[in-house]
């Protein structure tokens, strides 16, 4: 009887004991995310460190450094241009990706499955390995030290097409069937059909996309040495060779170009859970 009247509260026990485990593990591994964070927002509000009798001492926080960040520093014109290269890439993107996705999940022509494969093989290949002939193609069509060198090569993903074309699959063939029975051709059965009904994964990959392209890094580099035309990751990397010293002024130039992608996250983060449920990558 007593092993009878201990059996519930062995399994009440090992239920919340997992229900712990899992607490912990979740709590240890959302502080080892923020903490850079923090220390990054903290730091970019601390004045330089002074020295009194040995003893370091503390600045109170102030403003200066973002006031330092955007006066000196042409940090605005760097996230202009991310701004430009982002947005444009993220606008084009979509509707080439939407375009190629719906001919490959709903039209029907010889070598689809073909030009799929070949495109999804594509994710196997990184930058790093085609970075230099890409850089001698840019460099034939007179693209160096531009916006068109620094969006068209990021016009293309891969992801993009996969993901819309999974999306795309999902959709019931009697819809675009119907509209094309009512007498719509491909074009308008794509336009007023199938683009409003991929609104929340078309939100989630223009997320993606400008977070991409907003922190492109190595491209950028390798192609523009006009300063100008610096975006901002490129200015940062600049910026921490030139204060390496400073870190304050390094923390607020990182936490004025993180914001952007730390807004974005926080508006659209709904749209890129659902749209990885829906998409069918669990």
């Amino acid at each position: 009887m007593s092993q009878i009247n201990r059996s519930p509260s062995v399994r009440t026990f090992k239920r919340y004991s997992r229900k712990t485990i899992t607490f912990v593990i979740t709590a240890v591994i959302a502080i080892l995310t923020v903490f850079p964070l923090l220390w990054m927002l903290s730091s970019s509000f601390k004045g330089p460190t002074e020295v009194n009798n040995n003893n370091l001492i503390p600045s109170a926080p102030t403003l200066d450094n973002f006031t330092y960040v955007f006066t000196q520093v042409p940090f605005l014109s760097y996230m202009l241009n991310s701004f430009i290269v982002a947005g444009v890439v993220t606008v084009v993107a979509l509707l080439f990706h939407s375009m190629a996705a719906y001919a490959l999940a709903k039209l029907k022509f010889p070598g689809r499955e073909v030009i799929f494969l070949a495109i999804f093989s594509t994710f196997l290949v990184s930058l790093p390995v085609i970075l230099v002939p890409l850089f001698i193609l840019i460099k034939s069509l007179g693209m160096l030290n531009s916006y068109a060198g620094l969006i068209i090569p990021a016009l293309f993903n891969a992801f993009g097409i996969f993901l819309l074309r999974q999306f795309y699959i999902g959709i019931p063939n009697e819809l675009s069937e119907a509209a094309i029975l009512d007498g719509c051709s491909y074009w308008q059965t794509y336009w007023h059909l199938i683009l409003p009904l991929s609104r929340p994964i078309m939100a989630a990959l223009a997320v993606f996309f400008f977070l991409t392209n907003w922190n492109s890094f190595l491209w950028p580099l390798t192609i523009t040495t006009d300063s100008s035309l610096w975006m901002v990751q490129i200015g940062i990397a600049n910026f921490q060779s030139q204060y390496s010293a400073t870190w304050n002024y390094i923390m607020a130039a990182s936490t004025v170009a993180a914001l952007p992608t730390i807004i974005l996250f926080f508006v659209f983060q709904r749209q890129l859970v659902e749209s990885i449920k829906s998409s069918g990558l669990k």
